[in-house]
C-alpha cells in the first residue's frame, strides 16, 4: 500500500476537509483528491462520504482511519525518543566478542553498565566468528585483533597475553614443570589449532606441541579451558586477564608466553552519533582503567 496515500489520506480524515488537508500538506486540493481517488480505486471502496459542508468518513474509511491513527502516534512516540536519545540511553545494543573474552571478563561487569542505564537491552553475541558490522549484523565488537573491514570506527582497548595456568590442586598431585620439555609430563588444555583463534595463541600452542604432550584436552572456546583447568585436568593456555577474576590460579612457566594480542572495540561509521555505542564504549574503557589499575595492584602485591 502507498504510505503517501495513507499520509494524505489521514490528513485529509483529521481535517476533514480536502483544502485545509491540502493548507497543511503543503498541496493542492486537486493534488489531494487524486491520492484520495487513487486510494480509493486501490482499496475497491469509498472512503468518505462527499457534502457540501466537508467529508464525512464512510465506515470502511472510519477503520482505516484507526489504522493511520494508530501509526501516526507510533511514529511520533519514535520521533519523541529520537530527539531524547541525545541525551538518554535505551534501547536494544547489540553486542558481539568471543565466547570466552564475553563469558570470562566482559559479563560478569554488566551489571554497572546496567546500574547506569536500566533502559538499555543488550543482545550479546558470543561466538568466535567474526560478524559484518557494516552489514549490521552487530552494533558493537570486541575483537582480539584490528577489524579488516572499512567504513569502521576502532579503539584499541588493550593488550593481552596468552600464558600457561594451573589449579594448585592439580600442580600439588602432579607436581610444577620448570621448563617447557617437562610439559611432557602433563596433560595441555587448549583451543584446537585449527579453531578460529588469534594467531599467537596458535603459535604458543604449537610451541608447546613440538615437545610430545603425553596428554590433550582441547576445547574450541578459553571458557571451556578454564573449566578444564579449575576441575584439576591439567595446565591450561589461558589469556592474562583472567588472574584478576580467578587469583587463585597458578602462573606455569612465566616465561613462557605469546606475543602480544591487541583487543579492539570497533563500530560502523553510520553509528559514531549513537547514544548506546557511546555509552558501552564509555563503560567498556573505565572498566579498562578499573582493570590495569587492579593489575597494578596485584603486581605489586
Amino acid at each position: 500500500m502507498d504510505w503517501d496515500k495513507l499520509r494524505i489520506f489521514h490528513a485529509v480524515a483529521d481535517a476533514g476537509s480536502l483544502t485545509h488537508a491540502g493548507d497543511k500538506l503543503n498541496l493542492s486540493q486537486s493534488a489531494v483528491s487524486r491520492q484520495i481517488r487513487g486510494l480509493e480505486e486501490q482499496l475497491n471502496t469509498n472512503l468518505f462520504h462527499r457534502h457540501a459542508r466537508g467529508l464525512i468518513l464512510t465506515e470502511q474509511g472510519e477503520l482505516l482511519f484507526d489504522a493511520t491513527s494508530a501509526m501516526a502516534k507510533r511514529v511520533d512516540a519514535a520521533a519523541a525518543r529520537i530527539r531524547d536519545s541525545e541525551e538518554e540511553v535505551f534501547g536494544e545494543l547489540r553486542v558481539t566478542t568471543t565466547t570466552g573474552f564475553g563469558t570470562l571478563w566482559l559479563a560478569p561487569r554488566l551489571p554497572k553498565l546496567y546500574e547506569k542505564y536500566p533502559d538499555l537491552k543488550v543482545d550479546l553475541m558470543l561466538e568466535e566468528r567474526v560478524l559484518d558490522l557494516p552489514m549490521r549484523e552487530a552494533d558493537v565488537a570486541i575483537r582480539m585483533k584490528e577489524p579488516s573491514q572499512a567504513d569502521l570506527i576502532r579503539k584499541k582497548l588493550m593488550m593481552i597475553k596468552m600464558c600457561l595456568y594451573a589449579s594448585p590442586a592439580y600442580l600439588e598431585a602432579n607436581g610444577t614443570p620448570e621448563t617447557i620439555e617437562d610439559m611432557t609430563e602433563h596433560r595441555l588444555i587448549c583451543q584446537n589449532t585449527d579453531s578460529a583463534q588469534v594467531g599467537a595463541g596458535v603459535n604458543l600452542i604449537q610451541q608447546i606441541l613440538v615437545h610430545d604432550v603425553r596428554s590433550l584436552l582441547t576445547v574450541n572456546n578459553y571458557f571451556g579451558v578454564l573449566q578444564g583447568v579449575l576441575h584439576n585436568l591439567g595446565i591450561g593456555v589461558l589469556p592474562d586477564y583472567l588472574i584478576q577474576d580467578f587469583p587463585d590460579l597458578v602462573r606455569v612457566l612465566p616465561d613462557v608466553e605469546s606475543a602480544d594480542v591487541p583487543v579492539f572495540l570497533a563500530y560502523p561509521e553510520e553509528l559514531r552519533q549513537s547514544q548506546r555505542v557511546a555509552a558501552f564504549k564509555d563503560f567498556v574503557q573505565d572498566e579498562i582503567i578499573t582493570y590495569r589499575k587492579q593489575l597494578k595492584e596485584i603486581a605489586n602485591s
